[in-house]
């Protein structure tokens, strides 16, 4: 199973150059060189209602391989915070992402339980997800394998990963 935090993703891409993109379905197609993923998940926030723009890329996201990578998309709505500058008091509002690692925690657990997978590749930095891998590695004794970017990735999933594949490392065989 792999699971995918998409702002992970879009935001650490930048370690390979800002101009840099990567694409969905060429690397979905080079972690499969080692193995077929049965189930693939996206989990992302967006605004509400999504962008025409958005709509089609998540469209294309479910197309099944090979047209697209065939992936289970899971979106939440993006959250606005408010907040007050404590310099000079002027009030701002930013939207931000909620949800998804819960989202993802949910999947990694659940799943893990229910012995719907033996190998979880997750491309996630966030350390909050950490006590979920240590239940699916040590409790049911999954596979946990890495697919990240070398910025942003927490320690804790480092220390928790059988295997990290760096996507710096072959950021050319999957870029756009």
């Amino acid at each position: 199973m792999w699971l995918i935090d998409a702002a992970y993703l879009f935001n650490a891409q930048e370690s390979v150059g800002t101009e840099y993109n990567f694409d969905y379905l060429k690397l979905r197609l080079w972690q499969e060189q080692y193995g077929p993923i049965d189930d693939a998940w996206y989990l992302n926030s967006t605004q509400n209602p999504p962008s025409e723009d958005q709509s089609g890329f998540h469209a294309w996201l479910q197309t099944p391989v090979p047209i697209g990578p065939g992936l289970n998309v899971s979106l939440y709505k993006l959250k606005q915070r408010d907040f007050e500058c404590p310099h000079c008091t002027r009030k701002f509002s930013l939207q931000m992402q909620k949800g998804v690692d819960v989202g993802l925690a949910t999947l990694i657990v659940r799943r893990a339980d229910q012995n719907q997978y033996d190998n979880l590749i997750l491309s996630s930095g966030d350390g909050d997800l950490k006590d979920a891998l240590t239940h699916a590695g040590k409790v049911c004794n999954k596979r946990i394998e890495l697919c990240v970017f070398r910025w942003g990735i927490s320690p804790d999933l480092l220390n928790l990963a059988d295997k990290v594949y760096w996507i710096d490392d072959f950021a050319s065989q999957v870029e756009k």
